[in-house]
């Protein structure tokens, strides 16, 4: 039920906003073809199993890394090309991020959501050029913000002519080597008209924690992801690998695929069920005096 005027939207076969509950998953950064190949197929039967709309989501280039020493991918034609044959090979749209200005036109040949990343959320120039292209846009919420200060971020977005922006909470820096999720983020992001997606991989970081990489706490996405279904969001973000331990980028903080069945059961439950809370507590409130 949509209760803040949000305008729901397609990209390509998945629908963002209109009261149902979408999935963006996919390992953090393309390892190879072969794998991003493997991995949307695997993922996007889970999904499937589980009835939600899907979106598969894997980087080209990690920018943002602890060390120089870590891996950062393929590079942008070698994983560009790899997502090209995600979307003809099984038909479902893409998300990758852009870095930087001179991204964005080569990186919208082949994406259907260009991502912000999240210390780059307040670049006027990254976000106008990725709003310019027409493509979806999802604006990661910086580590350093207030849920509020998103509504800057999608006052820009739409000056920019954005018409399908999404919103991701990724978590807050508290303290060092340490992020936290403020759960009241969910409501207000969404009070600004747009989809709020909830990044339950990337809020279990710990960044710089192992020293010259992030350390994560992969242990808790379950009860993280639960919390943030039942507080309203549009879509669930996280990174999943089939072997974290060998993963070339977060693996510890990504979803084991053999963990990810359940969880969407799960997931795909409880939005049903707060759906179904939320449109009594509406018909109950409209109900006239003498209640309560």
């Amino acid at each position: 039920m949509n209760t803040h005027g949000i305008k729901s939207f397609r990209v390509g076969d998945a629908t963002f906003g209109d009261g149902r509950l979408t999935l963006i998953a996919g390992p953090c950064v393309v390892e190879s073809r072969t794998h991003a190949l493997w991995m949307a197929r695997e993922c996007q039967r889970r999904a499937r199993d589980a009835g939600l709309d899907f979106v598969f989501k894997a980087s080209y280039d990690k920018a943002n890394r602890s060390s120089h020493a870590s891996y950062r991918g393929p590079g942008m034609r070698e994983g560009l090309e790899a997502l090209r044959a995600v979307k003809g090979e099984t038909g479902l749209p893409v998300l990758t991020d852009v870095h930087s200005v001179s991204q964005v036109e080569e990186a919208a040949r082949v994406a259907d959501v260009l991502q912000i990343p999240a210390f780059l959320c307040r670049q006027t120039d990254l976000i106008t050029a990725a709003c310019e292209t027409g493509l979806a846009v999802n604006i990661k919420k910086g580590q350093f913000l207030a849920p509020s200060d998103a509504r800057n971020l999608v006052e820009k977005a739409r000056a920019a002519g954005c018409e399908r922006l999404l919103l991701t909470e990724r978590g807050f820096t508290f303290g060092y080597n340490n992020l936290v999720v403020d759960m009241r983020s969910f409501p207000i992001m969404r009070s600004f008209g747009a989809p709020v997606v909830f990044d339950v991989t990337h809020s279990l970081q710990l960044p710089g924690g192992l020293g010259s990489a992030t350390g994560g706490q992969s242990e808790y996405i379950e009860p993280l992801a639960r919390a943030g279904v039942a507080c309203g969001v549009d879509a669930v973000f996280m990174e999943v690998h089939e072997a974290p331990e060998r993963a070339l980028s977060d693996g510890p903080n990504a979803l084991p695929l053999a963990r990810m069945a359940a969880l969407l059961s799960t997931l795909r439950d409880l939005h049903e069920l707060v759906g179904r809370g939320a449109a009594k507590e509406i018909s109950g409130g409209a109900a006239g005096p003498g209640r309560g």
